[in-house]
């Protein structure tokens, strides 16, 4: 297959180690590369956007092939790994750099979010607003080395992190008993 028959989705939910798992093994999914966007700083350093002062927000972008995933799929398993009615962050993680948002790349996937997220607040399943952001997408800047595919290098470290942010309990809670 060329690459040319791929397409990206880049989601923000939080830390993006918890960003990776749910879609990484997914049939169609060509790849998901942890990283930073939506902010004023070409080529930001971890230690750089956790300052808050770059203005990116933790993200992953994904890879993956249209004719075996859609991006109504993409988008319907984000909301699940995410509290989308807490627009300061997510979970134990706070600020700008972890707000949750959907960033398109073209219109189609603005129209597929934003419908997608009209059903969530049509579905009563959370008493407060969803308030995730659907923005454009911004440059997006690969993450270092240590950070990518960090449930499977750092497995005990991830699952800790992953339980003790709240972010397991609220899915369970939240989502039908899906695991983060």
């Amino acid at each position: 297959m060329t690459e040319e028959k791929f397409e990206t989705a880049i989601f923000a939910g939080g830390c993006f180690w918890c960003m990776v798992k749910p879609f990484d093994s997914l049939p169609g999914i060509e790849k998901v590369i942890s990283g930073y966007t939506g902010g004023t700083v070409e080529n930001p350093t971890y230690r750089q956007v956790t300052t808050g002062t770059t203005g990116h927000t933790e993200a992953v972008e994904i890879t993956y092939d249209p004719s075996k995933i859609s991006y109504e799929e993409l988008v319907e398993i984000y909301w699940r790994q995410t509290d989308p009615t807490d627009a300061g962050g997510q979970f134990a993680d706070r600020g700008d750099s972890y707000r949750p948002v959907i960033f398109y790349k073209n219109d189609e996937q603005k129209e597929t979010a934003e419908k997608s997220k009209q059903a969530l607040e049509n579905s009563g399943r959370f008493n407060d607003p969803i308030v995730t952001k659907i923005e454009p997408a911004h440059p997006f800047y690969e993450a270092e080395d240590y950070h990518q595919d960090f449930y499977k290098k750092e497995s005990a470290h991830y699952k800790r992190y992953s339980k003790g942010s709240g972010r397991v309990d609220f899915i369970e809670r939240n989502w039908d008993n899906q695991q983060a």
